[in-house]
């Protein structure tokens, strides 16, 4: 949380009170560009998903959310804990499937919480919102998947071809880094589909969305060049639209 408090200078930040017995966590948030919001649901169990989405926002001026300290259990060596899902309103296992989920009176109130503070943001209609998150399954080691909203194929095709056209732009500067495959719904399959948030969470709000996955290599050792990219990415890619 510190991190994010740093990077975000001038953030508002709400410790989240709880009626319940729900573990507490924090929601920063900073308005930016009206109806454009970026956001990490999990900034502290996706590592680094709160610093990347900070610098982010500090580059492409989009308003910011950050939930950071919403687990249930903690993480052991052989397993990820339990937490709050924080964009959709229930609790589960990262990586397990979404079948797994529940639906709890505390899970509700954290993602009542964080709605909120998307709305407050985007300052009215969120035309916008992009949500960064973190895996580290090795099916998807090699890939950036982007789940989306508001996308039909033809979009999706040029936005594919947008980011992987400032990827390579990236990379010709930097050789040693990984050139990680991208992968946008609906012209590719995705591991990660974001169906929870789709179904019963934050991607119903935004007129359009783009819920993207970074495996470890763009979230650690490689994290300012992929940050570069997705910044300029994002930057562009807001003002692409269906059908033109």
């Amino acid at each position: 949380m510190a991190l994010a408090s740093i990077l975000l200078t001038g953030c508002a930040t709400r410790t989240v009170v709880f009626d319940t017995d729900a573990p507490r966590g924090a929601i920063t948030a900073q308005p930016g560009r009206r109806g454009l919001v970026i956001a990490a649901p999990h900034g502290t169990s996706d590592v680094r998903t709160d610093a990347i989405v900070a610098e982010l926002a500090r580059r492409t001026g989009f308003g910011v959310v950050i939930a950071t300290g919403f687990a249930i259990e903690a993480d052991t060596r052989q397993a990820p804990g339990r937490r709050y899902q924080v964009n959709r309103p229930m609790e589960g296992v990262p990586g397990r499937p979404p079948s797994e989920e529940v639906v709890t009176d505390c899970a509700r109130e954290v993602y009542g919480a964080y709605e909120e503070r998307v709305r407050e943001v985007a300052q009215g209609p969120v035309r916008f919102l992009a949500e960064i998150h973190g895996n580290n399954h090795r099916d998807a080691a090699g890939r950036i998947e982007i789940a989306t909203v508001g996308v039909d194929r033809e979009l999706a095709f040029r936005l594919r071809t947008l980011l992987e056209l400032i990827r390579d732009a990236h990379l010709r500067a930097s050789r040693e880094a990984p050139r990680l495959e991208v992968a946008i719904e609906p012209a590719d399959t995705l591991r990660y589909t974001a169906s929870g948030a789709k179904r019963c969470g934050i991607l119903q709000v935004p007129e359009r969305a783009l819920h993207i996955e970074l495996p470890k290599a763009a979230r650690a050792e490689w994290r300012e060049i992929y940050t570069g990219i997705l910044a300029d990415f994002l930057v562009q890619a807001v003002a692409y639209h269906p059908g033109r």
